[in-house]
């Protein structure tokens, strides 16, 4: 730092033809400016100012010096400036991934008005319902419902808690009824998330009740898009997280069934890999989703009861 210092000082006295003048446009005291120049000499082997009580001039060594001085610290600024501007107007490829469901029902949606913020940004989502390797997949932003990384190089920032429902068609009941206990679920047809922790087992709570049912599914299937739409079709009783039913609920394309039973919750994250400065436009996308889920007052919604929306 002291080098740059020297140099920058060294560059105000050429320019400004004194050396306290030099001091006040670096903010130096006096006594510190005649250090640095001295210092810079010292360091060089050679004389760059002439000094004497009437007037202060540039050595030939000392106006070649400062001319290719002048060209460094120009660059410098020039240098210093495209990274502001970048900051300001963040550039290059985003890649984020997240699974199916959320990334049509909570990335997807984003993507116009974030471009149009950030122009200069290309958006790349890898839809995948299976946690990808952050690092060996090179992805700047990985949105997922886990509250733990195996690695200690990733960050975490919460987003929101959503409940897991239990929900099938209008329809579907029409035919079916409606399970009254949960014991009437072993009657019912199911449609299982195979992704899910122990998805043939389903563990209530209520007060300080606990009940696990063993479950087996008419439809078993990895993505929760492919569950919904059978849902909605009327094929059975889905067990999905709010997020990705709860426009059904509200809409009443769906309705939910053993409400006052919690299953395990999940904690949806933002995961992104630890850097002291994250670049732009992983910043800028952090800040703006979790600007959107707190707007949107997401975990208040996906966390209460139905009939309350």
């Amino acid at each position: 730092m002291d080098r740059w210092t020297e140099i920058e000082l060294f560059v105000q006295v050429a320019e400004t033809g004194s050396l306290s003048r030099a001091a006040e446009a670096l903010d130096l005291s006096n006594a510190a400016a005649s250090r640095h120049l001295s210092a810079l000499e010292e360091r060089l082997g050679a004389r760059l100012v002439e000094r004497n009580t009437r007037r202060l001039y540039l050595t030939d060594t000392g106006q070649e010096f400062f001319s290719r001085a002048k060209t460094i610290l120009s660059d410098l600024k020039d240098a210093e400036s495209a990274v502001n501007a970048t900051a300001l107007n963040p550039t290059g490829m985003l890649r984020i991934t997240a699974s199916l469901s959320f990334s049509l029902h909570h990335v997807a949606p984003l993507l116009r008005e974030y471009t149009q913020r950030y122009p200069n940004v290309t958006v790349h989502v890898e839809a995948a319902n299976r946690y990808l390797d952050i690092i060996d997949n090179n992805i700047d932003v990985a949105i997922r419902t886990r509250e733990i990384e195996p690695d200690s190089n990733i960050t975490i920032r919460r987003l929101a808690e959503t409940r897991r429902i239990l929900a099938a068609s209008p329809r579907y009941f029409a035919q079916h009824g409606f399970p009254k206990t949960l014991e009437d679920l072993h009657k019912h047809k199911l449609l299982i998330y195979t992704y899910a922790n122990n998805p043939n087992e389903l563990r209530f709570t209520r007060d300080d009740e606990t009940t696990t049912v063993t479950v087996k599914g008419l439809l078993e299937s990895n993505d929760g898009q492919i569950l919904r739409t059978a849902a909605l079709d009327g094929l059975g009783i889905l067990v999905q997280p709010s997020y990705i039913v709860y426009s059904d609920i509200v809409a009443g394309r769906l309705v939910p069934v053993l409400d006052e039973w919690d299953l395990p919750r999940l904690t949806i994250n933002l995961a992104y890999p630890s850097r002291k400065h994250l670049s732009a436009k992983v910043r800028t996308f952090i800040d703006f989703v979790a600007e959107h889920f707190a707007k949107q007052d997401y975990e208040r919604k996906w966390t209460g009861r139905f009939g309350v929306y």
